[in-house]
């Protein structure tokens, strides 16, 4: 057991990764749990301290298209494309690994995935840094994903030496995997890029290809963001009615369900799906430490952020 403190010194973070230490850093979609990318030690840290299936693969970060390409073989011509209009941001790349990149981090897969993000922490950390930071996000395995400082301590006090707070998500989503086969760009996780700009940029045709049953990138188990509590997507008014007596609570996008319920969230009153993303994990956390029985949430408009929003939901409300 450790003794997790949470902090803003950057050089403490660098530091403790250079020791082999795992740190949780802040990017724009979610906290991620960072350990020294090249180093397999400290990357099987990572995997103990989330309990993470080793068939899981992880992305790595880094600052620049300087640092990513020494770790792969190859960069298609749409890959530069969405690098130069995308990143940093909340986007990341799969790619031919190159031998720099140990097999823990990909799991044994050819290619690994690479972003590199849109935090000015957490970019200022990786400018210090001689090696990529392994990192998915800084939880309990298949739990919600933490979008601040003290959702990362309350899931892994104890377990990891230093969170660095870099205040709350912007995006509030995971980044966006995409990959590259011939002349099509396959999205592997919906995330906080959308498929029309991802075809806007490059002049490709967009396809989706969701792993779940055997991963090919991070983030695509089925059963993956969920709550304690069951939680439940579809008709609100059906679903409430198929549990008589329960304290329900209720994820609504922009408009009361005008039910009687023990607690209601709207994610955007003003109906922004971009602000309903970016509070969509907080939300959910918040429903899961209340006294309910059952989380409803009703389907969002699928269409740009909204398909990933209902693909967050759908997996949180697989085992229910």
């Amino acid at each position: 057991m450790y003794q997790t403190t949470i902090g803003k010194e950057l050089d403490q973070a660098k530091a403790l990764l250079e020791r082999g230490e795992l740190v949780s850093i802040p990017t724009e979609t979610v906290y991620g749990l960072a350990a020294n990318g090249f180093n397999e030690v400290a990357i099987a840290k990572i995997y103990e301290a989330k309990n993470r299936p080793q068939f899981n693969p992880l992305i790595l970060h880094v600052a620049n298209l300087a640092q990513a390409e020494r770790l792969v073989t190859e960069m298609p011509d749409a890959c530069k494309r969405l690098m130069q209009s995308l990143s940093p941001g909340p986007i990341t790349y799969l790619l031919p690994k190159s031998t720099l990149v140990p097999d823990m981090v990909t799991a044994g897969s050819a290619r690994v995935a690479i972003r590199i993000p849109a935090h000015p922490m957490a970019l200022e950390l990786l400018t210090m840094l001689d090696f990529p930071l392994a990192a998915p996000s800084a939880n309990p395995s298949g739990y919600v994903s933490p979008v601040s400082a003290m959702h990362v301590f309350e899931g892994l006090q104890g377990k990891i030496r230093y969170i660095l707070d870099g205040g709350s998500c912007t995006i509030g989503l995971e980044s966006t995997i995409v990959g590259f086969e011939e002349d099509e760009v396959v999205i592997h996780r919906l995330g906080g890029i959308t498929a029309e700009q991802i075809s806007t940029i490059t002049g490709a045709e967009v396809k989706t290809s969701l792993a779940h049953a055997s991963p090919t990138a991070p983030g695509q188990l089925k059963s993956h963001y969920a709550t304690t509590k069951p939680l439940l997507i579809g008709n609100v008014q059906q679903l409430i009615n198929a549990f008589p007596g329960k304290k329900i609570g209720l994820l609504m996008f922009n408009q009361s369900a005008g039910l009687v319920v023990e607690k209601e969230i709207l994610l955007s009153p003003s109906g922004s799906l971009g602000e309903a993303a970016a509070g969509l994990f907080r939300a959910m956390r918040l429903l899961d430490q209340s006294d309910l029985d059952v989380i409803i949430a009703q389907r969002f408009p699928d269409t740009g952020i909204g398909r990933a929003i209902n693909d967050r939901l759908e997996r949180a409300a697989y085992k229910s």
